[in-house]
């Protein structure tokens, strides 16, 4: 691998974070640094109106492994993902939300788990938020799963880690995030989920809520279950003059 070639690209959707973003950025590369092998952090700035554009700009002066996209208006959770998948060179990609109720801590612990599978998608079992956004969760999760016909505990959860195969390339639509575990198995890959540690919200209050999560999604449901009987899945070869098969899926 080329010396300025990260093995690892860590992606962060922020909007609004101007709370969370040093104490962010001093733990992932506290984390990150535990691999022993290069890495990015890209943060997506989802059309911040607060002082994270600054404190961005002003980390990547002492930062070399700092990457900052800049969405020109909030665009949404799916579409900073998708901009920050682009964008990502390493062959492992991770995701975290930038509130650090995902713990930048645990992606060391994941990534071993990555070895014969495709992705790891994170189970916030032991959710550290109000009563309410815990039933909102369940609730959200069982009619995912049921229209969908998945058994994901927790498919929302941001902390997950990939190859970088199976999510690059992948086009997505708003609220696709909530569905990353089914639309990497559509592609053919393996997943697996695992508990992970979940914390209090770090500072301010949640920017993505309940506008953004649970019910406004039903449209979405009924097209993911569209997109799993729709989906092509085949193989086939080109033959070549000396008779041997070249497969292509």
């Amino acid at each position: 691998m080329p010396e300025d070639r990260p093995y690892l690209s860590l992606v962060i959707p922020a909007y609004n974070e101007q709370e969370s973003v040093p104490t962010l950025l001093q733990r992932a590369e506290a984390s990150l640094a535990r691999i022993g092998k290069p890495f990015e952090v890209i943060l997506i700035d989802d059309g911040s109106t607060d002082n994270t554009p600054r404190l961005l700009a002003d980390a990547m002066k002492t930062r070399p492994w700092l990457r900052v996209l800049r969405m020109k208006k909030n665009g949404g959770q799916s579409a900073a993902f998708e901009a920050g998948f682009d964008a990502a060179r390493g062959d492992v990609i991770a995701t975290i939300d930038a509130d650090l109720q995902n713990d930048p801590e645990e992606i060391p612990r994941l990534l071993p788990l990555l070895e014969g599978v495709d992705m790891i998608t994170g189970w916030r079992k032991d959710r550290q938020d109000t009563g309410f956004r815990r039933w909102q969760s369940r609730q959200a999760n069982r009619i995912r799963n049921w229209i969908t016909g998945e058994t994901v505990q927790d498919s929302a959860s941001s902390l997950k880690i990939y190859k970088a195969h199976a999510i690059k390339g992948i086009k997505l639509f708003r609220g696709a995030h909530r569905y990353f575990p089914t639309l990497v198995k559509l592609r053919g890959y393996t997943v697996r989920e695992e508990p992970v540690k979940h914390s209090h919200r770090f500072a301010g209050t949640a920017k993505y809520g309940f506008g953004n999560r649970a019910f406004v999604g039903i449209a979405d449901l009924f097209g993911v279950r569209w997109m799993k009987k729709r989906y092509l899945r085949y193989e086939v070869s080109e033959m070549t003059t000396n008779g041997e098969q070249q497969v292509k899926t």
